[in-house]
């Protein structure tokens, strides 16, 4: 269909010299603030973790690799129309450190990495292209979105820099890393990052959009 053709033309788009980039979708926690598993909401006919693994994949990530946790075979159930890989983690609850550790553990040495979570439903492949695109003509260790006055994920780390996500401790998540970086971090501004669903007045909010709503 025409959304094939565009996802092809869009990376016939990219430069050639692209080190491959892999994606991490961090869909592990329980929604304890929401009362419901945000994965699952729907926003514009799909699964806010089905548009999440879908804008990895149109951004030419490869593979894409989610990472489950407090809920598995039904999240698995929910992309299996998708060329991506599940992985549990059963350590899920420790904290984002353990769920990127059990992504990363699936992933040969080599690709760069993109992190990223399922509850920014408005940040598109275009803003991930950037960020892939920043952070390899930067030389940077890593590259991440800018939004809100903060940084954060999505965030894409250099092969180099791989092994500091495998060190984290699993209360980690990915921001203290990035701080680390102090100056050497590039820095995408992604106002779109900034909408996250973690609260049932946010999903209202993001269903009251004027592109919200059923597909």
């Amino acid at each position: 269909g025409s959304g094939q053709a565009r996802c092809i033309f869009q990376l016939m788009l990219l430069p050639t010299n692209l080190i491959p980039t892999a994606a991490l979708v961090l869909a592990a926690g329980n929604s304890s603030r929401l009362g419901q598993p945000k994965q699952l909401l729907i926003y514009q006919g799909e699964t806010l973790l089905h548009r999440a693994v879908r804008t990895a994949l149109a951004a030419g990530c490869a593979p894409v690799i989610v990472v489950t946790g407090a809920l598995d075979v039904v999240l698995r159930q929910a992309m299996a129309d998708l060329p991506c890989q599940a992985v549990h983690s059963t350590d899920w609850a420790a904290g984002m450190g353990a769920s990127i550790r059990a992504g990363l553990a699936c992933l040969a040495a080599g690709p760069a990495v993109l992190v990223m979570s399922c509850d920014q439903p408005l940040v598109k492949a275009e803003a991930l292209q950037q960020l892939i695109h920043q952070q390899q003509a930067s030389g940077a260790p890593a590259a991440a979105a800018t939004y809100a006055g903060t940084f954060g994920i999505p965030a894409v780390f250099a092969p180099a820099a791989v092994a500091d996500l495998r060190g984290l401790r699993p209360e980690q998540g990915a921001k203290p890393l990035l701080a680390s970086y102090g100056p050497a971090l590039t820095l995408v501004p992604i106002p779109d990052a900034a909408f996250d669903v973690d609260t049932p007045a946010a999903y209202a909010a993001l269903l009251a959009r004027p592109d919200g709503g059923p597909a």
